[in-house]
This record gives C-alpha cells, structure tokens and sequence, in this order.
C-alpha cells in the first residue's frame, strides 16, 4: 500500500531541528502501518512498543521522567538497546499515563534520538492527567486513503501519474473507467483495511463488513473516552450527520437531533467528535475576501464524516444502487460527491468554509484559500453544469475564478473552469 504521508515523515526524519513526533488520526486510518513501513524504509533499526498490550511498559514513565532510566527499563523489557540510530515507536501512547508528558522529555534531554508516537485521537485529545507538550514535538495528520492512494492500491497508478500531470484530453478517453473506480471509492472509502480488502478480494459484502465494524468500535470509544455525560449527545451528533448530509441545504440543523434542540446543549458533542478525528467542521464565511476566517460565521456549519465508504456504510446504501447509478439515490450521491471532494480538500488545506447568501437562495459549497487567492468551488454529483450560485458569486466578486467538480469533462470558461471529479488532488494540492 502507498501512503503519500511518508514523505512529511521523510522531511521530519531530515529536519536539523527534530523533535519527537506524533502522527495522529483517527482510530483505524493506518497509523500503526505507516510508521512500521516508514521505519524500516528510513533507519537501520527500530523498536516498536505497543503501550495497548505490554502491560510492563505501560508504567515506564509513572515513576519520573529521567531518560536514561526509561532507556534502561526498555532495554531490560525488551533486550533491545536505543541509540540515537534507533527510531523508537511508541503506539496507542495514551495508553500509558504521562506517556505524552513523557515526550517533552525526550526532546529536551536526548534531541538527537528520533521518537514517534501515535494512538488514537480519541484517547489523546481527551486523556486526563497528561501536560501536553505545547512546542516539543512535531505533528503530522493522517487521514483515510485519498482516491489516488485507492488508485494505487488498485493497481491504477498509471491514471494517477496522467491525473497530476494534467493530460485532459488524453485521460478523456478512460472517462469512463476512472468514473467507475470513483464510484467504487464512494462505496469503499479510504479505511486501509477496508481498501486492502477490496484490491485482494473485489467483495463488496466483505467490505460492508469491516465498515460496520470500524463504526461499532468507534461507538464503543465513546463510551471509553468521552465524559459520560456527553456520551448520549455524542451518539446523537454522530448519527444525525448522514441525514443532515442528506438534505438540499447541508447547513446543520440542532432541531433535527430532536425537538427543541439548542446549540449550548450540542456544542461540546460535536467539538469532541471533531477533536477525535470523527467529523470535520466547515463554517459558513460572509464574504469571499482574505482572510476567509475575518468573515467566519461561527452559528453556520456544515459537518462531514471522516470517510466517504463509512458514510455510505451508515446510510446502507447498496452497491446496485451507488455503482449502476440508481436513480432511487440520486439526490444522496449529491452527498457522498460533497463528502469526497472535502476529503480530498482536507488533505492540503486545513481550514474550509462554505458560503451562503443572506436569504438562503444562493450556496457555494466550499470555498478555500489557495496559491494565495480564494478559490470557490462547486460541487455536481453528474454532468448537470447549470451553475447559478457559482456565477452569481464569482461576478459578486470579480477578482475571483471559480472551480466546478463535476463528471463532466475539463473545460474552461472566462468566470469559471470544470474539472472532473476524479481530478480534485491534482487541482487543489
């Protein structure tokens, strides 16, 4: 399997400036992979402890903070001496209490040792009793595959090698191929597991399967991780997002939680949610001037699911109906296609808005901040290219040029360029 995250791990191996690292993501989305792969790609040796299952090393930072020490407990529990040509993994870190803490440490005491840690957003975003190490270490965030990390792991690497390059007129000609291997990605979502499964078995069942029960244990985390008291309101957030994905105005709407919903009762669910990787959050912005984040409108949002497949997973959708183009789910492929180009959107830019006028008659779905200029951009689950809102907005703003993802082929206008839908990495990284 590809993951094109390697390369941030290949920069932060060669920065003179190192600090440990923690690779965080949701649970599942291939954390524990990457950094086995990156390990024995990139260092002469490696040493992986798992705090989950090594009940002795669970305790190694309980006592104090004295380095040498913890490199000696190491060495006695494992046999394997640290040095500074050892990356040393620590995994599921939250499973050892002050084992964040722990890193500032590392940092301060031995810099030259390179250190990554990974485990669940769920457990380190709300793990108790732990001092986070503000400025000591280094992050890098992993998300499910991209469609072009699928394209790999299917064998397609070819149509990713013509997609960045841009060869339109070219790629034209295998239109419908790739317009297929979309859909199947709708279907199949980017949990590695899942998209494993599907290169080696092609079994849709199979792949239902696995995304139900990614979805059973992330039910279950909430229990573990979340204050118990918001556990109810997190459940209810959680399951409301593939039906307010659903509606023609994906604004998020607290009343459709249950009657009388407010939002004071809401708000920690659903920053929990995103604080654990779950959901992403996309607020509405007043105007398409920079910065996109001084027109911020905080009381409007649109909330996402981390993986396009699990959003089909939750809604049952059937693979006759995604992959033939059953015209029963037209209106909801409307959601998974917004669903997927935000996917692809998050992987370069961190912060997403989305415009709406005042009165509500007019929506852009996503607007970013890109090569140093705002970018609108349009979402059309099929070829359908009427495009009011976009216009309406572009000639509002005049400087701007907008984008349209759309299943129709590349093609440019004076206000407006449309790329195909399965293009989205190429345009906006």
């Amino acid at each position: 399997m590809i993951r094109y995250k390697i390369k941030e791990l290949y920069d932060w191996k060669n920065r003179k400036n190192r600090k440990p690292l923690i690779l965080q993501g949701a649970r599942q989305v291939g954390k524990t992979w990457l950094m086995k792969a990156f390990a024995q790609e990139a260092f002469a040796k490696h040493l992986y402890i798992n705090f989950e299952d090594n009940a002795i090393l669970r305790q190694l930072f309980v006592k104090d903070f004295d380095i040498q020490r913890i490199l000696f407990d190491i060495y006695m529990a494992t046999g394997t001496q640290v040095d500074s040509d050892t990356l040393l993994i620590f995994d599921e870190i939250q499973e050892a209490p002050r084992g964040v803490t722990a890193l500032k440490y590392f940092y301060e005491s031995i810099p030259q040792q390179p250190v990554m840690a990974a485990g669940s957003l769920l457990g380190i975003a709300t793990h108790e009793h732990d001092s986070f190490p503000v400025g000591k270490v280094d992050f890098v965030s992993l998300y499910p595959l991209s469609f072009y990390e699928f394209l790999e792991a299917m064998g397609k690497g070819r149509f990713v090698e013509a997609l960045r390059q841009g060869r339109w007129e070219q790629l034209n000609s295998f239109a419908p191929q790739l317009e297929d291997l979309l859909r199947q990605y709708y279907y199949v979502g980017g949990m590695p597991e899942v998209v494993k499964t599907f290169a080696e078995e092609q079994d849709l069942q199979a792949v239902r399967r696995l995304q139900l029960g990614i979805l059973d244990s992330y039910d279950r985390d909430f229990s573990k991780h979340a204050p118990l008291p918001e556990v109810p309101r997190i459940r209810m957030v959680w399951q409301s997002v593939s039906g307010q994905l659903a509606k023609e105005n994906k604004k998020f709407i607290y009343g459709l939680l249950k009657e009388g919903a407010r939002a004071k009762s809401f708000e920690l669910a659903i920053e929990w949610l995103r604080d654990a990787g779950l959901v992403y959050k996309v607020n509405r912005t007043k105007k398409g001037q920079m910065p996109l984040s001084a027109y911020e409108d905080f009381s409007a949002f649109k909330i996402y699911l981390l993986d396009v497949g699990l959003l089909s997973a939750m809604n049952d959708l059937t693979p006759q109906a995604l992959l033939n183009g059953n015209s029963i789910f037209t209106d909801y492929k409307g959601a998974l296609t917004e669903q997927y180009v935000l996917q692809q959107l998050r992987l370069a830019h961190r912060n997403i808005y989305y415009w709406s006028a005042d009165n509500s008659r007019g929506e852009v779905d996503f607007l970013v901040q890109h090569d140093n200029r705002v970018v609108p951009i349009e979402v059309k689950a099929e070829d359908n290219l009427q495009s009011k809102s976009l216009r309406y907005f572009v000639e509002a703003n005049p400087a701007l040029h907008g984008i349209r993802f759309s299943m129709a082929p590349y093609r440019e206008q004076s206000w407006m360029t449309n790329y195909p839908l399965y293009s989205v990495e190429t345009v906006m990284q």
